[in-house]
C-alpha cells in the first residue's frame, strides 16, 4: 500500500471504470453491465483493508495526504499559510466507517440495477461518479474540497433521477435540485465566512483557531459568538436539507418514490448519512458549545422528525412512500442522539446513521426485485407474496422487523443508545419520542403483512429471487445482523472518534 496516495487511490479508482465504459460501444450491454460492476469493487476492497488494518491498531493518520492546491496571494499583514487551501485528505474512524457503508453499497446497488432498461453506458457513468463524490466528502479535511466534492454527487444524482426514474422522474429530478441547491449555497456562504476570518479551510486548523486563546489572537478577524450562533444554525439548515429534517424533507419524499430502486439504495443509505456526518463533523465538531445551548432544541426536531414521519408511514398506500416517511422518522433518531450531547446518544447517532444506510437499502433493494416482477407496489394491488415469493417475502419480514428494532440487529442497538442517551438528560421528551418506535412496528407490520399474507393479488408464475439477486439480499441482511449481535465492530473503530467529540464537550 503506497500510503501518501492510499486515500485518492480509493475515491478516485471507479475513474478507470468510467474510462474503460467510455471505450466501450453502447450496444455491448452485457460488457457494461460487467464493468460497472467490477469497478465499483478496487475502492470496497481498498475500504476493507483499511477497516481491517484499523482494527488490528493501525493509526489512520498515516493515511493522510496534503498537497499544495490554490494560493490566494500573499498579505504583507498575514502569515503565508493564511488564505491558502491544500488538497487534504484525512480518515478518523467515522470517517472510515462511512466510506466502507459507502463502497458496500455502491457494489449491492451496481448489482441491483438489474431494473435499469435503457442507456447503461451513461447511467454507469454517472453511478460511478456519484460513488466518486460521495466517497471524496467523507475523506476531504477541508472545507472547499468537502464543498467540491458535495456538489460532485448533486450532478450525477439529478440525471440518474430525472433520464431512468418513474412516471414524475422530472419534477423529482428538479425538487431534489432546488432543494440541494440552497442547502448548498448556504453551505458555501458557512465556508466562505470562515475561510474570510480565520483564513484557512482546513477542518483542524479551524478547530484548533477556535479553542486555543493564543490561536485566535491570530486570526484574521474575530469571529464573535453571535456569529458562532449565526454560523451553527446555517449548518442545521444546509445539512438539514440533506438529512432531512422536517419540513425540508418533501424532496426526499419524491426522490424516494420517482428515482430507480438501485438509486435510492444509494440515496437513502449514504447521501442522507451525508447529512448527519456533516452535523457531526462540522456543527457540534466546530461549534460545541453553541450546539451545547441549542441541544433542547435539536432534540425536539428529531422527537418530531420521528412522530411525523411515523405517523405519515401509517396512512401511506404506496410501500414506497412507507420506507421514505420511514427514512424521514429515524433520521430523528440521528437528531435525538446529537441532541443528547451524552456518550452513548452520539454514538446512537453514529450507528443509526449506519444500520439506517443497510436497512433502507435492504428494503429498497427487495422493492426493485419486487417491482420488476409486479409492476407495482400499491399496498392494494400486492398480497400473498408470502405464496409466490416466499424468499423475498421473508427477507421483507426480517428487513422490517430490523427496522422497528428488533434485538438482534443492527435496528435495536442504534436506537436502544439513542434512546438511552436521551432518558439521561429529558426524560419527559424520551418518553414522548418512543411513541415513534411503537408506530414504527405498527406501520411497517401493517404494510408488509399485507403484501406477504394478505389475500393473493399476483399471478402464480411470478419468480422469486434468483441469480446474482441473492448477493445484496444475503449479504445486507448478513451486516445487518452482525452489527446487531456484535456491534463492537463498529464501536471500536469509532472510539476515538466519540472521544474526542466528547472532549470538545467538556465531558
Amino acid at each position: 500500500m503506497n500510503e501518501p496516495y492510499f486515500l485518492s487511490l480509493l475515491i478516485f479508482s471507479p475513474l478507470l471504470g468510467i474510462l474503460a465504459l467510455s471505450l466501450i460501444p453502447k450496444e455491448q450491454e452485457k460488457t457494461i453491465k460487467m464493468i460497472g460492476v467490477l469497478a465499483t469493487l478496487p475502492s470496497l476492497l481498498l475500504a476493507l483493508f483499511a477497516f481491517v488494518k484499523h482494527l488490528n491498531g493501525y493509526d489512520l493518520s498515516q493515511l493522510t495526504e496534503r498537497r499544495e492546491w490554490i494560493h490566494f496571494g500573499k498579505f504583507s499583514f498575514l502569515n503565508e499559510t493564511n488564505f491558502t487551501i491544500g488538497y487534504e485528505l484525512h480518515i478518523d474512524g467515522l470517517a472510515l466507517v462511512m466510506i466502507l457503508l459507502t463502497t458496500l453499497l455502491a457494489t449491492f446497488a451496481a448489482l441491483a440495477s438489474t431494473s435499469i432498461t435503457k442507456e447503461w453506458k451513461g447511467y454507469f457513468m454517472l453511478f460511478l461518479l456519484l460513488e466518486i463524490g460521495m466517497l471524496g466528502v467523507f475523506a476531504a479535511s477541508n472545507l472547499v474540497l468537502f464543498f467540491i466534492f458535495f456538489e460532485i454527487t448533486l450532478i450525477p444524482m439529478f440525471f440518474l433521477i430525472g433520464k431512468w426514474g418513474y412516471f414524475e422522474k422530472e419534477k423529482a429530478a428538479y425538487s431534489y435540485l432546488v432543494y440541494n441547491g440552497l442547502g448548498s449555497a448556504i453551505l458555501l456562504i458557512v465556508i466562505a465566512v470562515l475561510l474570510a476570518r480565520t483564513g484557512t479551510s482546513n477542518v483542524a486548523e479551524i478547530h484548533r483557531i477556535f479553542t486555543d486563546p493564543v490561536a485566535q489572537m491570530q486570526m484574521v478577524s474575530p469571529v464573535s459568538e453571535q456569529l458562532r450562533y449565526g454560523l451553527l444554525i446555517a449548518l442545521l439548515i444546509a445539512f438539514g436539507v440533506k438529512l432531512p429534517i422536517v419540513p425540508l424533507h418533501r424532496w426526499m419524499l419524491r426522490v424516494h418514490v420517482q428515482a430507480p430502486p438501485a438509486v435510492v439504495m444509494l440515496h437513502s443509505g449514504v447521501l442522507l448519512k451525508i447529512g448527519a456526518f456533516g452535523l457531526i463533523r462540522f456543527a457540534l465538531g466546530l461549534f460545541p458549545g453553541q450546539f451545547q445551548q441549542l441541544s433542547t432544541l435539536i432534540v425536539i426536531l428529531g422527537v418530531v422528525n420521528l412522530l411525523y414521519g411515523a405517523f405519515l408511514a401509517f396512512v401511506q398506500n404506496d410501500f414506497k412512500m412507507v420506507l421514505a416517511y420511514s427514512s424521514v422518522s429515524h433520521m430523528g433518531i440521528v437528531l435525538i442522539g446529537l441532541g443528547s450531547l451524552n456518550e452513548a446518544g452520539v454514538q446512537g447517532a453514529i450507528f443509526q446513521a449506519v444500520s439506517h444506510g443497510f436497512i433502507s437499502a435492504f428494503l429498497f433493494f427487495l422493492v426493485g426485485v419486487l417491482y420488476e416482477r409486479v409492476q407495482t407496489t400499491s399496498l392494494d394491488r400486492l398480497g400473498g407474496l408470502a405464496k409466490v415469493m416466499p424468499l423475498t417475502a421473508g427477507f421483507f419480514l426480517a428487513g422490517a422487523m430490523a427496522s422497528l428494532g428488533l434485538p438482534g440487529t443492527s435496528g435495536f442497538i442504534s436506537e436502544f443508545m439513542a434512546f438511552l442517551g436521551l432518558f439521561k438528560v429529558n426524560p419527559v421528551i424520551a418518553a414522548v419520542g418512543t411513541l415513534g418506535i411503537i408506530m414504527t412496528a405498527v406501520y411497517l407490520l401493517r404494510a408488509v403483512l399485507n403484501m406477504t399474507y394478505g389475500p393473493a393479488k399476483q399471478n402464480d408464475r411470478v419468480s422469486d429471487l434468483r441469480g446474482m439477486e441473492f448477493i445484496p439480499a444475503i449479504s445486507l441482511f448478513a451486516l445487518i445482523v452482525l452489527i446487531g449481535i456484535y456491534p463492537n465492530v463498529l464501536a471500536a473503530p469509532l472510539q476515538t472518534t466519540i472521544e474526542t467529540i466528547m472532549n470538545g464537550l467538556g465531558g
